[in-house]
């Protein structure tokens, strides 16, 4: 049963705790509320300002597992605070995966500061949690993809589409690349893992992931460039930080460019072009 008394209340002191400059915003000249606004984690929840008001109102419906989550990420709450919140709104948390979907805040605050240069986190699939618009710029929302199909490496191989964003002479290299890694999160999950489930999927569905399956390659890594074809801004070529949580088994991806480079240049206009729609 919901706890709106103390829903409400874990709400608001959350909030308050927080500065806008925790979650990525400006914090402006004549701030007066302590902490964040209702209608800034609104926003960073994907909600109204009206439905997240009335829950620190104690009014309103129950809110829905999909909706407690969002405003878990949007909080930045930790996965104790995440599970303390589902409990205020009368669900049981989500099961503790080492792959799940919630962001570590301290992942969160890195990826929040990263506003100049394309930047995402993925889980070890390659689910794409977050981006942020210059990544959306560059390869497309792969957020909204669901069920298997939110794994690159699942798209490689069952849409075409999914290949367009590298030129054709990588392509071996990527299929190596997501076949070898899925084999060794397989590895290392067990065979009732949703890797298993993603291996299962793809051994019937593609006659190449099950060539490059039973190679049994580890380890296969992306060149220190990678290059993306824009079907605006044409090749770039650029390198890949990587930053894991080693708890939450998610990767922040930034990608920069050599300065002085064309591809600098064309990162530099990224926010100024459509993203690609594969």
């Amino acid at each position: 049963m919901i706890d709106r008394a103390g829903l409400a209340d874990f709400l608001r002191r959350r909030r308050e705790a927080l500065r806008p400059e925790d979650v990525g915003l400006p914090r402006g000249a004549r701030r007066r509320t302590p902490g964040l606004r209702r209608e800034e984690v609104a926003a960073l929840s994907h909600m109204s300002t009206d439905f997240y008001s009335r829950l620190e109102r104690e009014r309103g419906p129950q809110p829905s597992e999909q909706m407690v989550a969002a405003i878990a990420q949007g909080l930045h709450l930790s996965l104790d605070e995440r599970d303390h919140l589902f409990r205020l709104a009368g669900h049981h948390p989500p099961l503790r995966e080492a792959s799940g979907d919630h962001v570590a805040p301290g992942m969160l605050r890195i990826f929040d500061r990263l506003t100049d240069t394309p930047a995402e986190i993925v889980t070890e699939l390659g689910e794409s949690l977050l981006q942020n618009p210059l990544s959306v710029a560059l390869v497309g929302d792969n957020t909204r993809f669901g069920g298997p199909a939110r794994s690159i490496g699942y798209r490689w191989f069952t849409d075409p589409a999914a290949r367009d964003l590298h030129p054709a002479e990588d392509h071996e290299l990527h299929s190596r690349m997501y076949a070898s890694g899925l084999r060794g999160v397989l590895a290392m999950r067990g065979p009732g893992s949703r890797a298993a489930h993603l291996a299962d999927l793809l051994l019937a569905r593609s006659e190449e992931f099950r060539h490059w399956w039973a190679v049994h390659e580890v380890g296969i890594r992306p060149r220190e460039v990678k290059r993306y074809v824009h079907p605006s801004l044409g090749l770039l070529e650029l390198s890949c930080q990587v930053v894991q949580d080693p708890f939450q088994s998610h990767v922040l991806l930034v990608h920069t460019a050599t300065p002085g480079t064309t591809s600098h240049q064309a990162l530099g206009l990224l926010a100024a072009v459509d993203p690609p729609r594969a």
